[in-house]
């Protein structure tokens, strides 16, 4: 199976991506569209994180729960995305019209891939090498890094989002830059007709 998209890290940015883009699986231009995410969160930030300052968050959320929660709503709204668990991505290399993407378990194929990341070092994913750059909106002092890109683009079928796209480390920020990527990509696949999803009561 091709992906047609393939979101890497499932973070507040790649959750956040993954469920705006399975909130149009009933749209036209979704139809037939395999979309997946490789659920890696060891190093997700929100292992340690506590919420006072998020709208729409309880106080004193724990990362944690956010974490398991998001993986189950994902999974309870929109089980049209493949959740692809315990699996760390090694590399990703460009083929002619797709990107092949190489796990510690198995290979994937995927004409867009978003990668959606923490921004601290090492950067363990080979293929990205020629992108990595000092981060421009956190302290020198911490030593983090993002990805060369323009609002989110990378090039052609690669896209970043979160603080791996140069986004300082705050919730609400990280969850935009996700849901924006999700938009961009759905536009794209709506003939470059712009796309926002929202559900009415």
């Amino acid at each position: 199976m091709i992906f047609d998209a393939l979101i890497i890290g499932g973070g507040v940015s790649g959750l956040q991506c993954a469920l705006v883009l399975g909130s149009a699986k009933d749209k036209p231009f979704f139809d037939q569209k395999k979309v997946g995410i490789i659920m890696h969160q060891k190093n997700s930030h929100l292992q340690n994180a506590l919420f006072n300052n998020v709208l729409g968050l309880a106080p004193a959320k724990l990362g944690r729960e956010i974490l398991t929660e998001g993986k189950e709503h994902l999974e309870e709204l929109y089980s049209e995305i493949q959740q692809i668990e315990n699996e760390k991505v090694i590399a990703v290399k460009e083929l002619a019209d797709t990107y092949q993407i190489k796990t510690n378990k198995s290979t994937y194929i995927s004409k867009i891939v978003v990668l959606a990341l923490n921004y601290s070092k090492p950067f363990t994913i080979d293929g990205f090498e020629e992108y990595i750059i000092p981060h421009k909106k956190a302290n020198p002092e911490k030593d983090r890094i993002q990805l060369l890109n323009n609002d989110h683009f990378i090039k052609k079928g690669l896209y970043c989002c979160g603080t791996i796209a140069g986004h300082r480390s705050q919730y609400a920020i990280a969850a935009g830059s996700g849901a924006a990527v999700a938009t961009d990509i759905l536009t794209l696949w709506n003939n470059n007709k712009h796309v926002k999803i929202h559900h009415k009561i």
